[in-house]
């Protein structure tokens, strides 16, 4: 098995930036969910309900700072692009505690999963995509560490799956029937939730071994 894609979200809930190599800390790829966008009551918004914000593209700066197409996430032109997608209340805020994440900071998915599926990986917004899996062997995952290279991380769970999968990633059109099949034939769940036991940096190609 091998390290097939890494993922980051400089920008919680906007497309990633597909990346070569990156350190994975205790809170998962550095650069990763920087940046929140919060409605008028404080709260976070999200794809889930405001699904035009997967059209917009976060990325990290060589300033390491987050960017929205290409733009400085503190920019004005910035904030007008968030706020078509999500509202005219919406606002940006950094922030970098693990609440930033919806359970873990890191996630995993496998190509031998998602062959299974046949539909885009982005759906799951993973993290890392791991090659050469053979169909459905991340369900016998939980539990068990994963070590690439130095990185050693612990798969907790499979991932309950929510209505984020069923938008496409390119055109925001829902699919629902992607959500259904996944409660039919994985009972609601794919991908992992990983916690990192031992920090490192990660390269695409890097072996991956089950331990």
């Amino acid at each position: 098995m091998y390290v097939k894609e890494l993922w980051r979200y400089p920008v919680k809930s906007l497309g990633g930036e597909r990346v070569e190599e990156c350190l994975i800390g205790e809170l998962g790829l550095s650069g990763d969910r920087l940046v929140l966008v919060h409605g008028s009551s404080g709260r976070i918004i999200t794809s889930r309900t405001h699904p035009k914000l997967l059209a917009l593209k976060s990325s990290l700066g060589e300033d390491g700072q987050p960017r929205i197409n290409g733009i400085q996430w503190t920019a004005v032109e910035a904030l007008d692009l968030i706020r078509a997608a999500a509202g005219p209340a919406a606002t940006l805020l950094h922030w970098e505690g693990p609440e930033r994440f919806d359970v873990l900071p890191l996630s995993v998915a496998t190509d031998g999963a998602l062959q299974h599926m046949r539909f885009d990986g982005r759906r799951l917004r993973p993290n890392i995509i791991i090659g050469g899996v053979e169909g459905l062997a991340e369900r016998t995952w939980p539990g068990r560490n994963l070590k690439i290279g130095s990185l050693l991380i612990y798969a907790q769970r499979l991932r309950p799956r929510c209505v984020m999968t069923t938008w496409d990633p390119d055109t925001q059109e829902q699919d629902i029937s992607v959500l259904k099949r996944i409660a039919r034939e994985l009972n609601g769940e794919m991908s992992l939730d990983c916690s990192v036991l031992t920090p490192s940096v990660v390269r695409v190609g890097d072996e991956v071994t089950l331990v």
